[in-house]
């Protein structure tokens, strides 16, 4: 056998099982977070009941293997585990931790997004609203974890690798998120962006969908904080 075919099946072989622990993690890890969203989701409706309107709903809602979505209020937050393993860029700051530095398989990540979008855009099918990514959680192959997201500082890129994913993180994510979503308003787009329309935006059924709806249109979406 040549020295180059003995590379690839180690690489084959390496590769391979490092990536699927990486997803068994990380899949794992999803399942949990699922469990903490129906629990919060049924804990925060007994703590507000009779104090709001019930057609308010706080609701959560499996949408799959890889999906998830808790609906507070107007807004809605959608959990969505990739399922491929990732590396990061050579410019990333996680290459200064020396928890990477030691090994290079400890870099590779699964990622579970948190978007953030209007209830109302689901619910009217209005296919044309924008939503935005509001989080990430990243899992290694020992299931060590950080966050990048709006307002997201339990665990940051240099501390990667001091502690495992649990419960109690998971929690902390889930209820900064719909912090952020709550007080991460829809502002109305300026006069110039609505001046025009076309016929065909009334024509066509009516449709809400041909007209964009989202929390920053026309605005900077800041990642200043990520």
């Amino acid at each position: 056998m040549s020295t180059v075919r003995e590379k690839i099946l180690e690489a084959i072989v390496k590769k391979s099982t490092l990536k699927q622990q990486i997803f068994d993690n990380t899949f794992s890890t999803f399942n949990e977070l699922k469990e903490t969203l129906f629990e919060m989701a049924s804990e925060i409706d007994d703590e507000l009941d009779g104090k709001l309107d019930r057609r308010v709903r706080i609701e959560y809602r499996d949408r799959g293997k890889f999906e998830a979505q808790l609906q507070v209020a107007s807004d809605i937050l959608i959990f969505q585990m990739h399922t491929d393993i990732f590396e990061f860029d050579s410019n990333h700051i996680i290459w200064q931790n020396s928890y990477v530095q030691q090994s290079k398989d400890n870099s590779y990540i699964g990622v579970i997004n948190i978007y953030n979008f209007l209830s109302d855009s689901l619910k009217y099918n209005r296919s044309a609203d924008e939503g935005y990514l509001i989080g990430r959680i990243f899992i290694n192959r020992e299931k060590c974890y950080f966050v990048e997201g709006k307002r997201q500082t339990l665990v940051r890129p240099m501390s990667f690798g001091t502690k495992k994913i649990d419960r109690e993180a998971l929690v902390s994510i889930i209820e900064t998120a719909i912090n952020y979503a709550l007080n991460f308003d829809l502002l109305m787009p300026p006069y110039e962006e609505n001046i025009r329309v076309t016929v065909d935006q009334f024509n066509t059924k009516l449709d809400n969908s041909k007209f964009t709806t989202g929390k920053r249109l026309s605005y900077d979406f800041s990642i200043d904080d990520i």
